[in-house]
């Protein structure tokens, strides 16, 4: 390339220039220029005119980014990039709090451990709930507590943590859906068979009739048309209390018996080998029929 340009400056001159030594300063001159790596092309530009279109401008290879030039250009963009967040709801919910749920416990209990009967009454005023509905069976159940009239600690902060209740207005929203339960037949056949439990005093292992009569008009009167007829039954009998099995087999036969006793069959009456049902029930069904 330095030859070229040489040659290209002898031919622009003077054929009368014959001075060696002006010859050898423009040499040096143009090393000079090139030590840098720098302004030979300058230089050369004013030496050598390109003639405009005649050459293709070649495009430098890009260098093809690895693996981690590519990943810390994602972060960056990513870091930069403005975030696009949906409008947050003005209401939004918050998440659920034990220690929240504690003190709501607290306000009840006080310093206790245990929420008392009339520290019940006075839950169930604030939450719009009689203390005889059926939806405070319901919630007993979901809190797992062994003594009607009462809620620990322990019940009420693993009841409520399962049902995401940590105040007041939460429970109250959820009333609804614990009265739902009430229409399924497998939640309803469990909380059935709790309330046999937790009503019964833990030192009997039967419920005594009247508190019977009161659970079972709590469970199946608003569902069975039968009952108010069965609850006659149940007050002529000479049944003074009422055992599980017993009270297991009550819901039985309020599913299986219909409604006009038409699959009640007076001659097996007493022959229950082969049905689910007790003697007693089928008593009951015989004083039905009259």
């Amino acid at each position: 390339m330095m030859f070229v340009l040489f040659m290209c400056l002898l031919i622009g001159t003077n054929p009368a220039v014959s001075d060696i030594s002006t010859a050898s300063e423009t040499l040096d001159k143009l090393n000079h220029l090139d030590l840098n790596g720098q302004g030979s092309q300058k230089y050369t530009a004013q030496l050598v005119k390109p003639i405009k279109g005649s050459v293709m401008p070649v495009k430098k290879k890009r260098k093809l980014p690895d693996a981690d030039d590519h990943e810390r250009r994602c972060k960056i963009t990513s870091f930069t990039r403005p975030q696009i967040r949906g409008a947050r709801p003005i209401n939004a919910e918050k998440p659920f709090s034990s220690k929240k749920c504690l003190g709501w416990f607290h306000e009840y209990a006080g310093t206790s451990e245990v929420v008392g009967p009339e520290a019940m009454e006075k839950f169930c005023e604030d939450i719009g709930v009689e203390p005889e509905n059926i939806i405070m069976l319901v919630l007993a159940w979901h809190l797992e507590a062994a003594n009607m009239g009462f809620f620990t600690k322990e019940e009420w902060l693993r009841g409520m943590t399962l049902l995401q209740c940590d105040c007041t207005p939460r429970l109250q929203s959820k009333l609804e859906y614990l009265r739902s339960e009430l229409n399924d037949s497998v939640a309803f056949k469990n909380i059935y068979r709790y309330a046999f439990d937790f009503a019964r005093d833990k030192d009997q292992r039967s419920l005594d009739m009247d508190t019977a009569k009161s659970m079972l008009a709590l469970l199946l009167g608003r569902a069975w048309p039968l009952f108010p007829v069965f609850y006659q039954f149940l007050e002529h009998s000479k049944y003074k209390g009422m055992n599980k099995d017993q009270w297991y087999n009550v819901l039985e036969f309020s599913r299986t018996i219909n409604t006009d006793l038409s699959n009640y069959d007076e001659d097996g009456a007493c022959e229950y080998t082969n049905n689910p049902l007790t003697t007693w029930t089928y008593l009951a069904a015989a004083f039905l029929a009259k």
